[in-house]
Formats: C-alpha cells, structure tokens, sequence
C-alpha cells in the first residue's frame, strides 16, 4: 500500500518547517520506500508498518503543537510493490 499523508501543527504560527520535519524524520528513519513534496510525504509497505510510521509522524508533531491535522490518502493495492518508483515511471513512459 502506498499513503500519502500531511502531518500540519496548528497553533505555532506560519512557519511550521521545523515541525513537519519532525515528522519527515520518523518516515526515513522507518526505512520504509518514501517521498516528501511540497505538500504530502508518501511511504509504501504492508498496512501496520505503513499506519505505525503515519501514527508516529503525527505523534512527533503533537509533542511540539497543540493541535495537530492530519490529512492522509490511502492506495490499497495488494500485491504490488515498488508502487512509488512504477507509478511515477508509467506516466514518464507516457510522455516521453
């Protein structure tokens, strides 16, 4: 499965990049398959993996914040791996 999620501190001000570094941190330290973009960090394994790393990111901020939101978008997809490399290089394939 592959989630796309956005951990956001709410009450600290404007300039939330260190906190949601926080969180960036607990998804590269899993070792699990990732990406960080400008709005969603992506992270692909088996559900519990995948839902500890999510809950633990969210947790990293929530120590720092007083309120934290949570956005998450969820590819179920059993028996596929390597979903965020594959996907990406299907639409490069198709406009090149």
């Amino acid at each position: 499965m592959i989630v796309a999620f956005s951990v956001t501190p709410l009450g600290v001000g404007e300039e939330v990049g260190e906190y949601v570094a926080e969180a960036v941190r607990v998804v590269r330290e899993s070792g699990l398959p990732n990406r960080t973009d400008a709005m969603f960090t992506s992270v692909e394994g088996e559900w519990d993996e995948v839902m500890d790393v999510v809950r633990r990111a969210v947790a990293a901020v929530e120590e720092r914040a007083p309120r934290v939101s949570l956005v998450l978008k969820a590819d179920i997809r059993p028996g596929v791996a390597d979903g965020l490399e594959s996907k990406v290089a299907t639409v490069e394939r198709h406009l090149a």
